[in-house]
């Protein structure tokens, strides 16, 4: 578990870099919006902490980027009482939370240590998806004619019917399909699909 604190005060970056860590979380500091951004990359671990007012980039700018960048990583915004607007709209772009200051360190603490549960779920969740989306890709052309047809609700013989081949054909077909996507029937296929083609 690691916070990134992107925040341009010195004595603020010291003094959570000790509260995280003697709470046992894994802290990597930066001074700029800047110097985080030209290191952030899309397999970076953890929560970003990140104060909403600092010199050059503001905390805002730094978001607005991370949302170009498609960035999985939670973010949690540190802001002045002036600031709430902008935090609570931030919250609706897809912002983990907002702390206003000053904070308590025990609250700020749990609340980043609630993002990092969460965003290791949404990762195991990521790479559920990906597997099943390279799942998809091993079924072959009619295979894949085939699901669509069982996902609309058909039966075998309508399938085989529509396809003009055999029942048995459309059942072999299906077997193939169940077993690719390690599926042992057509509500927890249906259910599978659905899971793959979600964000």
């Amino acid at each position: 578990m690691t916070v990134h604190i992107v925040d341009d005060d010195e004595a603020i970056r010291d003094s959570l870099s000790w509260l995280f860590r003697s709470r046992g979380v894994g802290v990597v500091t930066w001074p700029s919006g800047e110097a985080f951004l030209q290191n952030w990359s899309p397999d970076l671990q953890g929560c970003i902490l990140l104060d909403m007012r600092m010199d050059g980039m503001s905390g805002l700018e730094v978001f607005d980027k991370l949302i170009k960048l498609h960035a999985r990583q939670p973010v949690i915004f540190l802001t002045g009482h002036g600031d709430i607007p902008l935090a609570v709209e931030c919250l609706k772009q897809g912002a983990a939370d907002f702390l206003e200051k000053p904070f308590n360190d025990n609250n700020l603490v749990d609340r980043v240590l609630a993002a990092l549960h969460k965003a290791k779920e949404r990762a195991a969740s990521d790479r559920q998806r990906d597997e099943l989306r390279r799942k998809r890709t091993q079924l072959s052309p009619r295979e894949n004619e085939v699901l669509s047809m069982i996902l609309e609700g058909l039966l075998n013989k309508q399938i085989a019917d529509r396809l003009e081949i055999t029942i048995r054909t459309v059942e072999v077909h299906r077997a193939h399909i169940m077993e690719k996507m390690g599926a042992r029937n057509a509500v927890e296929l249906a259910r599978l699909i659905s899971f793959s083609e979600q964000d």
